[in-house]
């Protein structure tokens, strides 16, 4: 978490270290943490405090150049000296040469010697040529031009922040910025215009939102008529098959109304056959009165 916050917010990425340090105060790696973290914050104490216990835990005089700084920054200047003369007896490597020579060029200028600070460095370039990182000799050309630009000498500075940039592709310095501002050219970002485009996107967005909800609220409605109209004509077709079928109802209703007529008629039919049956006993029964008044009157 320190190693991540420590160009970002330095001094939340020391809070980091130092809850570390509580719990592993005896590695190396986190007493490095803390020196690293506190140095980017500026507090230059605490730095030196955990760069010199961690070259007592491990012996090696890889902090010496930031020990050196920080003896300059808190302002003893012969301290710093001192470190840097020890790194340098120790015949160190290209980077930590380097290093160890800005320093000594910052506490040069910082004591009022600025030309011997400037006679050091560039002393430096031609004694280590082409040898070393790319990053260590961009350091040591970008350190030359800028005290070249605070002694007035603009264009001798702006050769050497351009020898700067074209050692330092990855722009772990400003070099090419700052040959940019020596020859005039300063790009300014206007936020506002960022932030008018980002709102036209975001109201682009919504409309492209809006029209294809409104195509979808048209597609839904024309696909609820289209289901409308088919359960229309479903309806329809239902009504005219209950129609038919009432209609089919009615005639057959109609052959039973028939039917029951013709049922009624031959009932009177056997009616009058069975009332026809009863008057002929009738005239039969007259038939034989008659015939016996008849036979009475001949008696007589």
């Amino acid at each position: 978490m320190a190693g991540r916050l420590v160009d970002s917010d330095p001094e939340l990425a020391n809070q980091h270290a130092q809850a570390a340090k509580h719990s592993a105060s005896r590695l190396p790696i986190v007493r490095e943490a803390v020196g690293e973290t506190a140095y980017a914050a500026g507090d230059f104490a605490e730095a030196l405090s955990e760069f010199r216990a961690l070259r007592r835990m491990t012996g090696t005089n890889e902090y010496l150049p930031a020990m050196a700084d920080c003896e300059r920054a808190l302002g003893r200047t012969q301290a710093a000296l001192k470190l840097i003369r020890e790194g340098l007896a120790e015949d160190p490597e290209v980077p930590q040469l380097v290093e160890l020579r800005l320093v000594e060029a910052g506490v040069r200028a910082g004591t009022g010697q600025f030309d011997e600070a400037m006679r050091l460095l560039q002393s430096e370039i031609e004694a280590i040529g082409t040898r070393g990182t790319k990053v260590a000799r961009a350091r040591l050309r970008y350190a030359y031009a800028d005290y070249l630009e605070q002694a007035g000498q603009v264009e001798a500075a702006e050769r050497w922040f351009v020898a700067a940039a074209s050692l330092d592709p990855d722009e772990t310095t400003d070099a090419a910025e700052r040959v940019d501002r020596l020859r005039g050219v300063v790009i300014d970002f206007d936020d506002s215009e960022d932030e008018l485009e980002d709102s036209e996107d975001d109201t682009d967005e919504v409309d492209e939102f809006v029209d294809e909800s409104e195509e979808l609220g048209e597609s839904d409605d024309s696909e609820g008529s289209d289901d409308g109209f088919e359960g229309d004509l479903e309806d329809s077709e239902g009504d005219s098959d209950e129609v038919d079928e009432s209609e089919e109802l009615g005639e057959s209703d109609e052959d039973s109304a028939d039917d029951s007529q013709q049922s009624e008629d031959d009932s009177a039919d056997q009616l009058d056959e069975s009332a026809e049956a009863e008057e002929a006993p009738v005239d039969e029964v007259d038939d034989a009165a008659e015939a016996e008044s008849v036979s009475d009157g001949e008696e007589r």
